[in-house]
């Protein structure tokens, strides 16, 4: 189910001040910033996040739920005690690390993503089994190759040397010592950014994203193991 409402007018662009916004945030990011602009946060960047997922959702929707990340950051474990995210971040995915459609706004501008943010260990094991594998190996090989020729940077944690049980010569050993890999595609801040047209910047870029997700689905799909 999604978590995501549809606004009355649909998407027409994030609000004027939703960049000024996260700039603020990052030179002060306190509660007393966040409530003084709760008001901003909420007209400028949610409720256009939402907008922009609803519309999204019937063509993308039936790779998983949409939902908008919260904004609060989790400070348990972490040096960074700075309460709030800089960025508003939403996603369409069935399962973390098996594939996600991912749209990101910041004071960078936009943001848009998706392979395997995140590989629980079961989910690195079938990763590697496939990129292993001759047809199943080069078919993400391909598709990685021809992001990277649209414009794509291809990212993720990877192992400083090759994984265990595979040999040094392994054609894909590059895909290999991956630990989480992902394509990301950005857009500086631009007038585009407060109209519609982001709509299309986004539906376009996640199409070019379908073949990866679908790879990841059908090879590594969601962890069977508890978070």
């Amino acid at each position: 189910m999604s978590n995501v409402s549809p606004g009355p007018d649909g998407f027409a662009g994030f609000g004027e001040h939703a960049v000024d916004f996260y700039d603020g945030l990052l030179a002060d990011n306190s509660k007393a910033y966040w409530v003084d602009n709760l008001s901003t946060y909420r007209d400028d960047v949610r409720a256009p996040m939402e907008a922009l997922l609803s519309e999204l959702e019937p063509e993308f929707g039936e790779f998983g739920a949409a939902k908008v990340f919260r904004p609060n950051r989790d400070v348990r474990f972490a040096k960074d005690k700075s309460p709030y995210k800089t960025h508003c971040g939403g996603v369409i995915e069935r399962a973390r690390g098996g594939g996600a459609y991912y749209v990101e706004l910041s004071s960078a501008g936009l943001r848009v993503g998706g392979g395997c943010f995140h590989l629980a260990s079961d989910q690195l094991g079938r990763y590697r089994v496939a990129v292993d594998e001759q047809r199943h190996g080069q078919r993400l090989a391909k598709i990685l190759a021809e992001l990277r020729e649209r414009g794509w940077e291809i990212a993720g944690e990877r192992l400083a040397t090759r994984p265990r049980g595979y040999p040094v010569d392994h054609p894909r050993l590059d895909l290999l010592r991956y630990r989480r890999v992902y394509a990301i595609f950005c857009w500086p801040p631009d007038d585009a950014l407060h109209e519609r047209a982001t709509l299309d910047r986004v539906q376009r870029a996640w199409r070019q994203l379908r073949a990866f997700n679908e790879w990841a689905a059908d090879h590594v799909g969601p962890s069977e193991s508890a978070r």
